[in-house]
């Protein structure tokens, strides 16, 4: 299986250790969406697309580099498969969303989007900072294991699949 992990990761490195985590299982390669090419992702079985949370919404590197990529699907073949991960400060609520409309979107470009994970990370926002952060510790060894797991799971979804 060819994987593929495009990450934007620029607070405190939590989001790259997250596609670490799950690379790994996957024999992913991880890229930022400067470097990303779109045949390379295209021919890729299976894409990661992750980022940290900022005001709710995934990076905008990570949504404007998918903005920019063809909406077909590959020809003669369903869209490449996808998973999105995130690491945030804050839970993901039905209020504040952050994967599910990055999720649309995806799926707007034709991609089938196999599953989402997220995971708390040190937080240093505006008012965080004054105490120091939230989730000082975070993502920690369960987090990483927990994604590491994750990725098993559509590793082994998709060698059932072929």
């Amino acid at each position: 299986m060819k994987a593929v992990i495009v990450c934007v990761s620029v607070s405190h490195g939590n989001t790259l250790r997250v596609a670490d985590a799950t690379a790994q299982p996957l024999g992913a390669r991880i890229v930022s969406p400067e470097e990303a090419d779109p045949r390379e992702l295209a021919a890729a079985d299976l894409v990661g697309f992750g980022s940290g949370v900022f005001y709710g919404r995934l990076h905008p590197r990570l949504t404007d580099f998918v903005r920019a990529l063809p909406t077909e699907p590959r020809p003669g073949r369903r869209g490449a498969h996808a998973f999105v991960f995130a690491t945030s400060g804050l839970p993901e609520t039905p209020v504040i969303p952050f994967t599910r409309p990055f999720v649309r979107l995806l799926e707007g470009k034709g991609f089938c989007v196999d599953g989402t994970f997220s995971c708390r990370a040190l937080d240093t926002w505006a008012p965080f900072k004054l105490v120091g952060g939230l989730n000082k510790r975070r993502p920690n060894t369960e987090d990483l294991s927990a994604a590491r797991a994750f990725a098993e799971r559509l590793r082994d979804a998709h060698q059932v699949k072929r």
